[in-house]
C-alpha cells in the first residue's frame, strides 16, 4: 500500500464515525464555500453590463462557464495521479489549498488579465485538492465497514453547507450596490484560507498518519529492514481489473446526470435572474441567493439518508450502486419536468413564482443524494489501494466532461427558443426537455446494467 494505514476498527465496526471526517467535513466545507460562492456569480459577471461587468453575451458566457468547469474538475485527474505515486494526499491538499486562495484573491482585483490568471490558479489548486479530500475520507474505513456510504454521505453535508453559505456571502456582496463583484470574489478567498488554516491546526490530533507520502509510508514500514531491495510492484489482479471495469461504467453514466444538474449555474441561473419573480417583502432577492436552496434542502435531509443507507446496510436491504445511480437519473428527470412547465410560464413575459426552481432543486438535490457521495464511496471500494487517488481523480474528470457539455448545452438556449433546433412545446421549455429526456433514458439503461456491474464488482458492497 502506498498510504498509511487506515483507522484500525474491529470485526464489527463500531456505530460512531471516525472523529477524522469531521475535520474533513469542515475542510471541505471551507473550500465549497469558496468554489461555490465564485460560480454562482461568475456567469452573471460576465454578461453585465452595468456594474462593471464584462457585458459579453449568453452563449460565449456559458461556454466560458463549461470550460472552467471542465478544467477545474478534469485537473484532479493529474493531481491524484501526483499525490498517489509521489507527495501524497495531504501535502497535495496544502498545496492546492493555497494555489486556490492565491486564485481568488486575484480575482478581487478589478482587471481583465487577474482576471483570467485566477481562474487559471483556482483550476490548478483545484486539481491538487479535489481529488485527495475524499480519497482520505475513504482511508479512514476498512474494506466492508458498513459505516462508509454513511460517512461519506456526512462528508457531503460539508461541500453542501459551503455551497450554502458561498452563493449567500458572496452573492449578497457582488450583488450589492454597496460593495460589486470583485468584493465577492474577494469574500471566496476568505473561505479557502479558512479551510486550509483549520485544516492545518487539527490534523496531527484527528488525522494523525493519514495522507502521508509514498516515501514516508515506506520509510515507516521497512525502518528494519532499511538494506533490503525495495519491493516489486505487485501487477493487478483479475478482480481488480474487472472492479476497475466496474467503476469506469458506473463514472461514465454520471455525465449525463452532472450535465443537466450543472445547468445551475448556467441557463437556471439566467432564469432566475431574467424570468423568476425576485421581490418578496419590499426586497430583491439577488439570483445568486437561489443557488443555496439545493444545498440547503441536501442539509435538511442528507442526515436522514446516511441513516438509510447504514440501517439498510446492516439488514442486508440496500440497493446496489448502479441501482441508486439510475434512481438519481430518473428523479433529474422529474426536476426537469417541473422546470419544463415554470418555463412554458414564463414564455409568456410574464416572470413565475421563485416555487418552480425551488421545485426543481429540490428533485435535483434528491438525485443528488442517490448519486455523489454513494459514488465517492464506491470509488474507495473498487479502486486498488495504490490507485484510489488517481481513479477518484477520473471520477471528478468525468465531472468536469460533464461541466463542459453542459456550458456548451446551456449556450444553444436561445437557438433552442427560437425553433432553430427543433419545436416541441416551444421557447425556453424545449430547451429544458432536452434533460428530462436525457436523464430518464440514462437512467433506465443503468438499471439494466446494474446485474453486469454487480458481478464485475466481485461482491465489494456495490
Amino acid at each position: 500500500m502506498r498510504y498509511a494505514a487506515p483507522v484500525q476498527v474491529a470485526e464489527r465496526a463500531p456505530a460512531k464515525q471516525p472523529r477524522g471526517l469531521f475535520l474533513l467535513f469542515g475542510v471541505e466545507m471551507w473550500e465549497r464555500f469558496s468554489f461555490y460562492g465564485m460560480r454562482a456569480m461568475l456567469v452573471l459577471f460576465l454578461t453585465d453590463v452595468q456594474r462593471g461587468g464584462f457585458g459579453w453575451s449568453k452563449p460565449a458566457a456559458d461556454k466560458l462557464f463549461g470550460t472552467y468547469g471542465f478544467c477545474a474538475y478534469a485537473l484532479p485527474l493529474a493531481g491524484g495521479f501526483l499525490a498517489d505515486r509521489f507527495i501524497g494526499t495531504h501535502r497535495s491538499m496544502v498545496i492546492g489549498a493555497f494555489i486556490i486562495a492565491a486564485g481568488h484573491f486575484c480575482l478581487a482585483i478589478p482587471a481583465t488579465p487577474t482576471f483570467f490568471a485566477g481562474l487559471i490558479l483556482v483550476v490548478i489548486g483545484t486539481g491538487f485538492f479535489k481529488p485527495n479530500v475524499s480519497t482520505m475520507v475513504g482511508q479512514l474505513y476498512r474494506q466492508g465497514d458498513p459505516r462508509r456510504d454513511g460517512g461519506f454521505t456526512i462528508f457531503y453535508m460539508g461541500v453542501n453547507v459551503g455551497g450554502l453559505l458561498g452563493p449567500l456571502v458572496c452573492g449578497y456582496f457582488a450583488e450589492s450596490p454597496r460593495w460589486g463583484w470583485h468584493y465577492g470574489f474577494g469574500a471566496a478567498g476568505v473561505g479557502m484560507v479558512l479551510s486550509l488554516v483549520s485544516y492545518l491546526w487539527l490534523r496531527p490530533r484527528f488525522l494523525a498518519g493519514i495522507g502521508d507520502p509514498p516515501v514516508r509510508q515506506k520509510a515507516a514500514t521497512s525502518a528494519s529492514t532499511s538494506s533490503a531491495p525495495a519491493p516489486a510492484r505487485v501487477p493487478l489482479t483479475r478482480i481488480d481489473r474487472d472492479c476497475l471495469i466496474a467503476l469506469v461504467l458506473v463514472i461514465v453514466f454520471t455525465i449525463p446526470f452532472w450535465a443537466a444538474y450543472e445547468q445551475t449555474g448556467t441557463s437556471m441561473n439566467f432564469f432566475a435572474a431574467e424570468r423568476t419573480q425576485r421581490h418578496l417583502l419590499g426586497l430583491t432577492i439577488p439570483a445568486t441567493w437561489f443557488q443555496s436552496v439545493n444545498p440547503l434542502i441536501l442539509i435538511i435531509t442528507a442526515p436522514i439518508f446516511a441513516w438509510m443507507w447504514t440501517a439498510l446496510a446492516r439488514r442486508g436491504r440496500e440497493p446496489s450502486t448502479p441501482v441508486k445511480m439510475g434512481a438519481a437519473l430518473i428523479l433529474m428527470a422529474i426536476g426537469f419536468a417541473i422546470m419544463v412547465a415554470g418555463a412554458r410560464l414564463s414564455d409568456s413575459g410574464a416572470l413565475v413564482s421563485p416555487l418552480w426552481l425551488v421545485g426543481t432543486y429540490a428533485f435535483h438535490t434528491f438525485g443528488e443524494l442517490w448519486l455523489s457521495p454513494i459514488g465517492l464511496s464506491t470509488v474507495t471500494k473498487l479502486s486498488p489501494p495504490r490507485l484510489t487517488s488517481l481513479m477518484m481523480g477520473f471520477w471528478f474528470f468525468a465531472t468536469g466532461a460533464a461541466e463542459y457539455v453542459a456550458g456548451h448545452l446551456a449556450g444553444l438556449t436561445e437557438r433552442v427558443e427560437r425553433g432553430e433546433m427543433f419545436h416541441l412545446l416551444g421557447g425556453q421549455a424545449d430547451f429544458f426537455l432536452i434533460f428530462v429526456f436525457s436523464s430518464l433514458a440514462t437512467g433506465l439503461v443503468l438499471f439494466a446494467l446494474a446485474p453486469l456491474v454487480r458481478r464485475l464488482s466481485h461482491g465489494r458492497d456495490v
